[in-house]
């Protein structure tokens, strides 16, 4: 039996590594939230699991032409899990979660629902979570603060992967490191309308969780990557020749402390650290602004060898062809 794919109104990506006790119970929970309501496929992307979690993903596609299936050789990681679902996602919305059970498949049509009001992006907000307080609550609050502020998008809950997206939302969205997160971001510089809504967040009952404290840090260098794409990538030399700028002005202000100790008390400028600190920094100046100046050179290469333009349009309003010569 195969799916007409002219039908699927929404695609769901539901990466996973070492599930085999929460797979069944997740897809029997997917089938009853959706069977019925939408034209709808369920994506499975197999991270290099090492149980059964692939023999089951098999048995579920063979019974039911609403499951695929997509199996990674090794274990990349879940944002490379999630690219690879999106990329083979055919339905208009695409919604991702875990499948871990503590996402509630019983919320995805609330965020539909929210889509439906002209948003392009909907955020699950784990209002009330069920996880260790230390190591998973703390951390998540901190960099929730930090990626709202830093970016500008104020989500309370970033870490959520039950979100709902525009399939255009994703179509030019390239996605690497522990990007995933950021997605309600790089979408709203894009111009997409952003809403979150409160989801169910049910306490792990089997299997191992796959994060702790050790991501927080990989958290923080992909938000400083993303602040420079969001605000800088067409534009480089804003940032690497604003730090040469104040480098070298640091360097003229010891410089003229240099001089004025000699002048004044006729301090030995040979031994003053403040002159070597003043040589270091106008050399560092100097190599900031010439790194802006490559990176520039590589944006333009970037942009103008693959036709990439600087900006993204939402629509076009024109005349029809043939109409706009009423001479």
């Amino acid at each position: 039996m195969t799916q007409d794919t002219g039908q699927i109104e929404l695609s769901v990506v539901v990466p996973l590594l070492d599930e085999q006790d929460n797979l069944r119970p997740l897809y029997e929970q997917i089938t009853a939230a959706l069977e019925g309501r939408y034209g709808y496929e369920a994506i499975f992307i197999d991270d290099g699991s090492t149980d059964e979690s692939f023999r089951l993903l098999q048995e579920f596609h063979e019974s039911d032409p609403h499951v695929r299936v997509i199996r990674f050789r090794r274990n990349f990681g879940q944002t490379a899990a999630l690219s690879a679902g999106f990329a083979h996602a055919r339905g208009r919305v695409i919604v991702a979660m875990d499948a871990d059970l503590q996402n509630d498949p019983a919320d995805i049509p609330m965020l539909m629902a929210k889509l439906d009001e002209g948003y392009d992006v909907v955020s699950g907000w784990r209002k009330e979570r069920h996880d260790n307080a230390v190591t998973r609550l703390l951390p998540s609050r901190i960099a929730n603060g930090l990626i709202s502020k830093i970016t500008g998008v104020k989500l309370h809950d970033y870490g959520c992967t039950l979100k709902a997206y525009r399939r255009e939302v994703l179509a030019a969205t390239k996605l690497y490191g522990e990007m995933h997160r950021f997605i309600p971001a790089l979408a709203s510089w894009s111009g997409a309308r952003i809403a979150e809504c409160v989801v169910n967040h049910r306490p792990r009952t089997a299997g191992q969780a796959k994060y702790g404290l050790g991501r927080t840090w990989k958290v923080i260098l992909d938000l400083i990557t993303v602040k420079f794409l969001g605000s800088f990538s067409t534009k480089p030399i804003y940032i690497f020749g604003g730090l040469g700028g104040l480098s070298a002005l640091f360097s003229l202000l010891f410089g003229m402390v240099v001089i004025s100790q000699k002048l004044n008390s006729d301090t030995d400028m040979s031994g003053n650290p403040l002159l070597l600190l003043s040589a270091v920094l106008m050399i560092t100046g100097v190599q900031f602004i010439l790194m802006g100046l490559l990176a520039e050179l590589l944006v333009r290469t970037y942009h103008e060898s693959q036709g990439r333009p600087t900006y993204v349009i939402r629509e076009v309003l024109d005349v029809p062809d043939g109409q706009g010569d009423r001479s």
